[in-house]
Protein backbone atom coordinates (compact mmCIF):
# COMPACT_ATOMS: atom_id res chain seq x y z
CA UNK A 1 0.00 0.00 0.00
CA UNK A 2 1.18 2.97 -1.02
CA UNK A 3 1.09 5.86 1.56
CA UNK A 4 2.28 9.45 1.03
CA UNK A 5 2.25 11.86 4.41
CA UNK A 6 -0.44 14.49 5.25
CA UNK A 7 1.39 18.02 4.45
CA UNK A 8 1.02 21.00 7.12
CA UNK A 9 1.12 23.63 5.01
CA UNK A 10 1.19 23.84 0.59
CA UNK A 11 -1.10 23.07 -2.06
CA UNK A 12 -3.11 19.79 -3.16
CA UNK A 13 -3.56 19.87 -6.82
CA UNK A 14 -6.61 17.39 -7.23
CA UNK A 15 -8.98 16.11 -9.45
CA UNK A 16 -6.92 16.26 -12.48
CA UNK A 17 -7.84 14.19 -15.52
CA UNK A 18 -5.33 11.14 -15.30
CA UNK A 19 -2.48 11.19 -18.18
CA UNK A 20 -2.72 15.56 -17.35
CA UNK A 21 -0.80 15.97 -14.44
CA UNK A 22 2.80 15.57 -15.90
CA UNK A 23 1.92 18.69 -18.17
CA UNK A 24 1.08 20.51 -14.38
CA UNK A 25 3.98 19.42 -13.06
CA UNK A 26 5.85 20.79 -15.81
CA UNK A 27 4.02 24.06 -15.92
CA UNK A 28 4.81 24.64 -12.18
CA UNK A 29 8.44 23.38 -12.39
CA UNK A 30 8.07 21.15 -9.78
CA UNK A 31 11.04 19.53 -11.44
CA UNK A 32 12.86 22.59 -10.05
CA UNK A 33 11.97 22.65 -6.50
CA UNK A 34 13.62 21.94 -2.98
CA UNK A 35 10.33 21.12 -1.77
CA UNK A 36 8.67 17.88 -1.20
CA UNK A 37 6.52 17.00 -3.70
CA UNK A 38 4.07 13.64 -4.30
CA UNK A 39 2.98 13.19 -8.58
CA UNK A 40 0.22 10.14 -8.62
CA UNK A 41 -0.78 9.01 -11.88
CA UNK A 42 -4.01 7.09 -12.13
CA UNK A 43 -4.76 7.77 -8.45
CA UNK A 44 -8.22 5.79 -7.52
CA UNK A 45 -11.06 7.95 -7.73
CA UNK A 46 -14.76 7.23 -6.80
CA UNK A 47 -16.15 10.08 -9.58
CA UNK A 48 -13.33 10.45 -12.16
CA UNK A 49 -12.27 6.52 -12.09
CA UNK A 50 -8.42 7.62 -12.56
CA UNK A 51 -7.22 11.03 -11.64
CA UNK A 52 -3.76 12.48 -11.06
CA UNK A 53 -3.23 14.25 -7.90
CA UNK A 54 -0.11 16.71 -7.63
CA UNK A 55 0.53 17.55 -2.94
CA UNK A 56 3.38 20.19 -2.52
CA UNK A 57 4.84 20.73 0.66
CA UNK A 58 4.87 24.41 0.76
CA UNK A 59 2.56 26.94 -0.59
CA UNK A 60 3.87 28.06 -3.68
CA UNK A 61 2.34 30.94 -6.17
CA UNK A 62 -0.15 29.44 -9.23
CA UNK A 63 -1.12 30.74 -12.06
CA UNK A 64 -5.01 29.37 -11.97
CA UNK A 65 -5.83 30.28 -15.59
CA UNK A 66 -2.98 27.88 -17.05
CA UNK A 67 -4.25 25.25 -14.78
CA UNK A 68 -7.85 25.95 -15.65
CA UNK A 69 -6.69 25.69 -19.64
CA UNK A 70 -5.02 22.62 -19.15
CA UNK A 71 -7.86 20.89 -17.22
CA UNK A 72 -10.84 23.30 -15.84
CA UNK A 73 -12.33 19.78 -13.65
CA UNK A 74 -9.26 20.61 -11.47
CA UNK A 75 -9.49 21.53 -7.45
CA UNK A 76 -6.67 23.39 -5.74
CA UNK A 77 -6.66 23.00 -1.96
CA UNK A 78 -4.86 25.38 0.22
CA UNK A 79 -3.61 23.63 3.25
CA UNK A 80 -2.78 25.21 6.76
CA UNK A 81 -1.97 23.24 9.57
CA UNK A 82 -2.54 20.56 8.00
CA UNK A 83 -6.36 21.85 7.09
CA UNK A 84 -7.65 22.89 3.86
CA UNK A 85 -8.47 26.53 4.48
CA UNK A 86 -9.48 27.27 1.04
CA UNK A 87 -10.62 24.78 -1.59
CA UNK A 88 -10.39 26.56 -5.06
CA UNK A 89 -12.51 24.97 -8.24
CA UNK A 90 -11.22 26.20 -11.56
CA UNK A 91 -12.80 26.57 -14.64
CA UNK A 92 -12.16 27.91 -18.54
CA UNK A 93 -10.92 31.58 -17.62
CA UNK A 94 -12.91 34.18 -19.49
CA UNK A 95 -9.51 36.17 -20.38
CA UNK A 96 -5.91 35.08 -20.52
CA UNK A 97 -2.70 37.05 -21.07
CA UNK A 98 0.79 35.92 -21.85
CA UNK A 99 -0.35 32.48 -22.02
CA UNK A 100 -1.63 31.86 -25.53
CA UNK A 101 0.15 32.84 -28.65
CA UNK A 102 -1.74 34.19 -31.91
CA UNK A 103 -0.59 32.16 -34.72
CA UNK A 104 -1.75 34.58 -37.29
CA UNK A 105 1.93 36.27 -38.87
CA UNK A 106 -0.54 39.05 -39.81
CA UNK A 107 -1.54 39.99 -35.80
CA UNK A 108 0.63 42.88 -33.95
CA UNK A 109 1.48 40.53 -31.49
CA UNK A 110 3.64 38.64 -34.22
CA UNK A 111 5.86 42.15 -35.01
CA UNK A 112 5.63 43.54 -32.07
CA UNK A 113 7.24 42.47 -28.82
CA UNK A 114 6.23 44.60 -26.41
CA UNK A 115 2.57 43.85 -26.68
CA UNK A 116 0.76 41.28 -24.82
CA UNK A 117 -0.89 37.80 -25.95
CA UNK A 118 -4.76 38.77 -24.78
CA UNK A 119 -7.13 36.04 -25.85
CA UNK A 120 -10.82 35.70 -24.67
CA UNK A 121 -12.88 32.33 -24.68
CA UNK A 122 -15.10 32.71 -27.77
CA UNK A 123 -16.65 28.52 -27.14
CA UNK A 124 -16.41 26.92 -23.99
CA UNK A 125 -17.60 23.57 -25.25
CA UNK A 126 -14.75 23.90 -28.04
CA UNK A 127 -11.89 25.40 -25.64
CA UNK A 128 -11.53 28.19 -28.18
CA UNK A 129 -10.15 31.82 -27.73
CA UNK A 130 -10.05 34.78 -29.80
CA UNK A 131 -6.59 37.32 -30.25
CA UNK A 132 -8.21 40.22 -29.07
CA UNK A 133 -5.70 42.27 -31.69
CA UNK A 134 -6.78 40.33 -34.87
CA UNK A 135 -9.69 37.82 -34.24
CA UNK A 136 -8.32 34.71 -35.16
CA UNK A 137 -9.42 31.64 -33.16
CA UNK A 138 -6.97 29.73 -31.30
CA UNK A 139 -7.98 25.81 -29.51
CA UNK A 140 -7.04 25.52 -26.12
CA UNK A 141 -3.75 23.10 -26.30
CA UNK A 142 -0.56 24.15 -26.33
CA UNK A 143 0.72 27.41 -24.44
CA UNK A 144 3.36 30.00 -24.93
Amino acid sequence: MLSIPKIKNGVVIDHIKAGQGIRVFNWLGLDKTLDRVAFLINATSSQMGRKDIIKIDNAIAINFDVLGLIDPNITVNIIENELIREKIRLSLPERVENVLCCKNPRCITSTEAYIPHIFHLENAEQRTYRCEYCDEIRAVGEFK
